[in-house]
C-alpha cells in the first residue's frame, strides 16, 4: 500500500493540495482569456482529483519493478511505456471531459482546449508523470533500505539469541547431569560404554563451541553434532531409541545456520519419543533438488505445539530466525502427519567453498 494511504491527516493535505491547483488553473484560463471561472472550475476540479490519484498509483508499477530487480534498460523502458501511456490516456480523459461540457449548454467544450490546447496538456502531464515516477523511485529505494536496515538488526537479534541458545546448550545442566550420571551409572556395568559415552559427551561440547562464532556450517558439520547427542542419548535411552539419518551426499556440502537441525532433535526426543514407554524411531532427512536444500526431523509421536510445553515458541523462534537470515525465501512448517510428527524446512542452497 503507497505510505500516503496509510497517513490520513496527509492523505487529506495531499487532496486538498491538488483541489487548490484546481481553482488555481481555473483562475489562470480566466486570467488568460481562455474560459470563464465558472465554466473552468467544472473541468480542473475533477481533472486535478483523477490526476492525484492517478499519480499516487504509478507507486505499485514502480515497486513491481524497482531498479535493481531487472536491467537498466528494462526499468527504463517499462517506465517510459508507464508514462508515455498514463499521459495519453489522461489526456483523452481531459480533451472527452472538456467536450462533455457540450452536455451542459458549452457548445465549444468547458474550455475550448483544441488541438493546441491538447498538446500543451500532454506536455504537462508528460512532464509531471515523469517527476511522479522518479519520485516514487526515489521512496522505494528509501523504502528498501530501511527494510534492509531492520532485516540486519533482526538479524543481529536472532543472532544474539543464538548466541545465547548455544550458550544454554553448552552448560545445560540437565543434559549434563543427566549425562554425567548415566556415565557414573555405567562406570561399573559397562565400562566401554561409559568411555564411549564420555567421549561424545566431550566431542559435543567441543563441536557447540566451535560453531558459536560462524555463520554458515556444512550440513555434514551439522550431522556430526546431531550424531554425538543422538549417541549419548543412545546410551541413556537404549533400546527405546531408534534413530535413521538419510542424508544424499550431494546435501553434505550445503550451508546452513549453525544449530538448525539439533534443536529439532532435541525437541522430538524431548516432548516425542521420551515421554513413550516404547519409544519409536527419530529420522532425519536431508535432501538437495533444484536450487534448494531439503531438511525434515519425524518421530512417531503426534505433538502439539504449545505455550506449555514451549515446542511452538523454540519452533517460530527458529522460523525467524531462518526467515531473518535468508530474507523471507526460507521455508519452515510442521505438524501432526499420518505417522507422527514432522518438521519440514526448505533453504536456499549453498555450497560451501
Amino acid at each position: 500500500m503507497h505510505p500516503l494511504l496509510n497517513h490520513l491527516r496527509g492523505l487529506a493535505a495531499y487532496l486538498l493540495a491538488w483541489v487548490l491547483a484546481g481553482l488555481a488553473l481555473a483562475a489562470l484560463l480566466q486570467a488568460l482569456g481562455i474560459a470563464p471561472l465558472g465554466w473552468a472550475l467544472p473541468w480542473t476540479v475533477p481533472l486535478c482529483g483523477v490526476l492525484a490519484f492517478v499519480l499516487l498509483a504509478v507507486y505499485y508499477p514502480c515497486r513491481s519493478r524497482p531498479f535493481g530487480s531487472v536491467g537498466w534498460a528494462a526499468a527504463l523502458g517499462y517506465r517510459a511505456g508507464l508514462v508515455l501511456t498514463l499521459a495519453a490516456v489522461m489526456t483523452a480523459l481531459a480533451a472527452g471531459w472538456d467536450a462533455a461540457g457540450g452536455l451542459f449548454g458549452h457548445p465549444e467544450g468547458w474550455v475550448g482546449l483544441g488541438r493546441r490546447g491538447v498538446a500543451l496538456l500532454g506536455a504537462g502531464l508528460l512532464a509531471l508523470l515523469a517527476l511522479s515516477v522518479l519520485a516514487h523511485d526515489v521512496l522505494i529505494a528509501f523504502q528498501g533500505a530501511q527494510a534492509a536496515s531492520e532485516r540486519e538488526a533482526q538479524a543481529r537479534l536472532l543472532a544474539r539469541d543464538m548466541e545465547l541458545q548455544l550458550l544454554r546448550l553448552q552448560i545445560d545442566p540437565h543434559f549434563l547431569f543427566n549425562s554425567l550420571n548415566s556415565i557414573s551409572a555405567l562406570t561399573h556395568l559397562d565400562p566401554a560404554a561409559a568411555r564411549a559415552m564420555a567421549i561424545d559427551l566431550a566431542q559435543f561440547f567441543r563441536r557447540t563451541l566451535d560453531l558459536a562464532g560462524r555463520e554458515r556450517i556444512r550440513l555434514e558439520d551439522e550431522l556430526g553434532l546431531v550424531s554425538h547427542y543422538l549417541a549419548i542419548e543412545q546410551q541413556r535411552l537404549g533400546d527405546k531409541l531408534t534413530t535413521a539419518v538419510d542424508a544424499e551426499p550431494a546435501s553434505l556440502d550445503a550451508l546452513l545456520p549453525p544449530l538448525t537441525l539439533q534443536p529439532l532433535v532435541e525437541n522430538a526426543l524431548k516432548h516425542g519419543l521420551r515421554p513413550r514407554d516404547d519409544g519409536g524411531l527419530l529420522r532425519v532427512q536431508a535432501l538437495a533438488h533444484d536450487g534448494w536444500l531439503h531438511l525434515a526431523v519425524r518421530n512417531p509421536v503426534p505433538a502439539t505445539p504449545s505455550k506449555e510445553t514451549g515446542l511452538g515458541l523454540g519452533l517460530r523462534n527458529l522460523r525467524e530466525r531462518l526467515a531473518a537470515q535468508y530474507h523471507g525465501r526460507a521455508r519452515m512448517q510442521w505438524g501432526a502427519t499420518p505417522e507422527g510428527f514432522a518438521v519440514e524446512i526448505s533453504l536456499p542452497y549453498e555450497a560451501s567453498p
